[in-house]
């Protein structure tokens, strides 16, 4: 398996934490609109927010990818998008991937208050392929696709 490799930020590397989940097992469409609703956010905002996303009290805006999805009136104001979803089984994996780049961060003695998402990202992973067989000797391909999520948190 072949190393990760973190974008280049020009931030001393003391001042950053760094986390990536691998083969999420997770829907790239929908982590591109997770990743792109709490880039920017401070670690504390975004992360109260996804907890309301997934119980389903606010729902999370769908930029791309969201033929579909229904205008919801629990969407925020600040978004100035009216169609979304609740994408629970993305928010968990990045959830676990913001909890371990906070970690990372609070290790190198960073402030857990101050710690903001300076990047997030979502990237496509292995497609592990698998056959169905099916009548008459013929076969329908049942792919597995997974998801790569990487964070870097800093202070501001």
């Amino acid at each position: 398996m072949a190393d990760w490799v973190y974008p280049q930020l020009k931030i001393d590397e003391t001042k950053i934490g760094k986390a990536v989940v691998r083969e999420a097992p997770v829907s790239i469409r929908d982590l591109y609109n997770v990743c792109k609703a709490i880039r920017g956010m401070k670690v504390k905002d975004a992360r109260a927010f996804l907890e309301r996303v997934q119980n389903k009290e606010e729902a999370l805006p769908f930029w791309r990818y969201s033929h579909g999805s229904a205008h919801r009136d629990n969407i925020s104001s600040k978004w100035k998008i009216k169609n979304g979803r609740y994408p629970v089984k993305a928010i968990k994996y990045v959830l676990k991937a913001l909890d371990n780049a906070e970690s990372n961060a609070v290790a190198k003695g960073l402030d857990t208050d101050s710690i903001k998402i300076l990047h997030i990202a979502a990237h496509k992973g292995i497609t592990l392929k698998r056959y169905m067989p099916r009548a008459f000797g013929r076969a329908t391909a049942k792919n597995r696709r997974t998801s790569n999520i990487e964070v870097i948190v800093g202070e501001e």
